[in-house]
C-alpha cells in the first residue's frame, strides 16, 4: 500500500510503501485528518487485534502521562514529547510512544514501544524477533532474555545433575554394598530422624543362627550369597515406611515406625524366623539357619536415645540366644 502525504524528512518528500513502513515501525499507527486510524503496524495489530483501521484514536490508545483523552488535536500539541500510554485492548501493559504530525495537516505518526514491558509483550503476544524493527533496541534485549534463559536452564540442569550426584554418593556412603539395606551409618541417621519425629516406634535386632558354620563350610561365597537372600527375605517383612540395616557380620536391625505393638512385633518376629528357617539354595547347597531377635520399644513422649535403645534390643537379642536361640524376645520398657 502506497503512503499518500508522507512524513517530511530533510526537507523533501520521501515516500514509502505500507510493507516499508512496517519494517521500520512495526508498531506504529497512521492517523488520519479525521482522527482515525488510517493504517496499523503488524505488531501492533497483532496486540491491539483486528479492526484498528477506522478507530478513533481515543477508542484504540488510552494516555496515561499526560492523563488525558487521546484526541488528534491533543497528540499535535505532544509532538516530539515522551508518551506513557496503553491500548485499550490491553490496558495492563504500559506502552512508550512518540508522536509526530503529517505535512499539511494531513494526520500523525504515533510510533509505541513496549519499554519495560517487552519480556511480558513477547511472553503474552507470542512475540519473535521478526515483530520488531531490526534497529529496535528490543532486538538486543531480545537476544540478553534468551540468552539469559539458555543460561539459567544449562545452569538449573547442571544443578540438578550435581545434587542427584550428592544424593547418590550419599546413599551409596550410607549403604551395605553387599545385601543394599542400610548399613551402620545409614541405620543411625534413620534411628536419629525416627527419634526426631516423636512418633513412637520398635527396633528388632536380628541375629543368624548356625550361619558361621554356614560360612566355614561352604565359603565365604556362599555365606554372603546367604547374606543377600536374608536381607532380601527381611526387607520382605516390612512396610514401605519401615528400614532395614545391616550392622556387620550376621546381624541385621529392622526399624518400625509407629509400632510398638508387642504382640503385634513377636509375630512379626515368629513370622522372619519361620521364613528364615525354611532350607535356602545357596550356589547348589541346601543351607538352613534361624535367628535370634531383640526387640526394644520407643514409646515415651520424649525423644529416646537410639543408642539406649539398640542396647536394649542387643541385650533382650542375647536373652533369645540364652534361652535356645530361634526365638523373640520383647525388651522390657526402660
Amino acid at each position: 500500500m502506497n503512503m499518500a502525504g508522507p512524513p517530511v524528512g530533510q526537507g523533501r518528500v520521501i515516500g514509502l510503501s505500507g510493507s516499508a513502513l512496517d519494517r521500520l515501525m512495526p508498531m506504529h499507527l497512521w492517523i488520519g485528518a479525521s482522527g482515525l486510524v488510517v493504517r496499523a503496524g503488524p505488531t501492533l495489530a497483532r496486540m491491539a487485534g483486528d479492526g484498528l483501521c477506522g478507530q478513533p484514536l481515543e477508542r484504540v490508545i488510552a494516555l496515561r502521562h499526560p492523563a488525558r483523552a487521546a484526541t488528534l488535536d491533543l497528540m499535535l500539541r505532544l509532538q516530539g514529547t515522551p508518551l506513557k500510554l496503553n491500548l485499550t485492548a490491553a490496558p495492563d501493559m504500559p506502552l512508550k510512544g512518540m508522536v509526530v504530525a503529517l505535512p499539511a495537516g494531513s494526520g500523525a505518526f504515533l510510533n509505541l514501544s513496549p519499554g519495560l514491558s517487552l519480556v511480558e509483550a513477547v511472553n503474552r503476544f507470542d512475540l519473535t524477533l521478526q515483530d520488531f524493527a531490526a534497529t529496535d533496541l528490543a532486538v538486543e534485549l531480545l537476544w540478553l532474555v534468551e540468552a539469559k534463559s539458555a543460561v539459567t536452564t544449562e545452569l538449573k540442569r547442571l544443578a540438578n545433575r550435581l545434587n542427584g550426584a550428592r544424593a547418590s554418593a550419599e546413599a551409596r556412603a550410607a549403604t551395605d554394598t553387599l545385601t543394599n539395606v542400610a548399613n551402620r551409618r545409614g541405620l543411625e541417621a534413620m534411628l536419629t530422624r525416627q527419634a526426631a519425629s516423636g512418633r513412637p516406634f520398635a527396633v528388632m535386632q536380628v541375629d543368624l543362627d548356625h550361619f558361621k558354620a554356614i560360612n566355614d563350610t561352604h565359603g565365604h561365597a556362599a555365606g554372603d550369597a546367604l547374606l543377600q537372600e536374608a536381607a532380601a527375605i527381611l526387607r520382605g517383612q516390612c512396610r514401605r515406611r519401615d528400614g532395614v540395616g545391616r550392622i556387620g557380620g550376621d546381624e541385621f536391625v529392622l526399624v518400625f515406625d509407629d509400632l510398638v505393638d508387642p504382640r503385634v512385633l513377636h509375630r512379626i518376629g515368629q513370622r522372619l524366623i519361620e521364613r528364615l528357617e525354611q532350607p535356602i539354595e545357596v550356589n547348589g547347597q541346601t543351607c538352613r539357619i534361624s535367628a535370634s531377635i531383640g526387640v526394644a520399644l520407643s514409646t515415651g513422649p520424649a525423644p529416646t536415645d537410639p543408642v539406649r535403645l539398640l542396647h536394649e534390643a542387643d541385650r533382650a537379642l542375647y536373652e533369645s540366644k540364652r534361652a535356645g536361640r530361634g526365638r523373640v524376645t520383647i525388651a522390657a520398657p526402660g
